[in-house]
């Protein structure tokens, strides 16, 4: 069976030039991370560089791994050695090349992690929740009609296939207008009610999280980090395989945070 190829530089221009990691600044290096074969046939998308997700790309003889949480992160130790020496030899004695794209994923305006999760919650983006930042990491939007909070935590519940946690203010107000940031995004909960939104979803809730929900009245949802960033790298895989006609498969590793 014939399969289709593409050089391993030709894939990483496309990837660069579909999700423009030039124009924000990470905590991480996007692109390609780790170099393996120079052509590629197979690929599997992912959230995370795991072990897992490394040892699953082995058996499917993947050329690749895009995933949105990849390796050397800011103040991450440089030194290659236990959890990170393991995985990163088993990419290197498999010619498989690790490409990591972190924010650019979060934000693409139609692959990207929030706004999957807007498809996903049927809510109308309105904008940047940075009102003066285009490349905002936190968005905004609106439903079409009012909702109860009891109705969108069964919707995030059914939707992202987990139990969210659901912080109401005092008044318990219904929703019109809501503002979200996929995975850690929780801090901007306080940006969402200085302008009078209903409601804030992240993947994550600190401990201060759930004073400001309830002493700026704002309801906030936390999703997880995982389900709310699930979404971007499967849409992602999705595209690459429609656009580019290869073989991509999108694999879930469980992580209940």
């Amino acid at each position: 069976m014939n399969r289709t190829e593409i050089t391993r530089n030709d894939f990483e221009r496309y990837l660069n030039q579909l999700l423009k990691p030039e124009l924000i600044k990470d905590f991480c290096p996007n692109g390609l991370q780790i170099q393996g074969n120079e052509t590629i046939t197979k690929v599997i998308t992912g959230v995370t560089a795991t072990q897992a997700l490394i040892d699953r790309a082995i058996e499917e003889k993947a050329d690749a791994i895009v995933v949105h949480h990849g390796y050397f992160w800011k103040n991450e130790s440089y030194v290659i050695r236990g959890m990170k020496h393991k995985r990163i030899k088993a990419l290197l004695d498999n010619n498989i090349s690790l490409f990591a794209y972190h924010l650019p994923l979060d934000i693409h305006p139609e692959l990207g992690n929030n706004a999957q999760l807007a498809k996903l919650l049927d809510i109308n983006v309105t904008g940047p929740l940075e009102l003066e930042n285009s490349l905002s990491v936190a968005i905004q939007g609106e439903f079409s009609t009012v909702i109860s909070a009891t109705l969108l935590a069964e919707r995030i519940n059914q939707q992202l296939n987990r139990e969210c946690l659901h912080i109401s203010p005092p008044s318990n107000k219904p929703i019109k207008t809501i503002a979200w940031c996929s995975g850690g995004g929780q801090n901007y909960i306080e940006l969402a009610a200085e302008q009078g939104i209903d409601a804030f979803l992240s993947g994550e809730i600190s401990e201060q999280t759930t004073h400001v929900a309830r002493e700026m009245d704002i309801h906030f949802f936390a999703a997880g980090h995982h389900a709310t960033e699930r979404y971007g790298a499967k849409a992602l895989g999705e595209h690459l395989k429609e656009k580019l006609s290869l073989d991509v498969s999108f694999i879930d590793i469980d992580n209940p945070v």
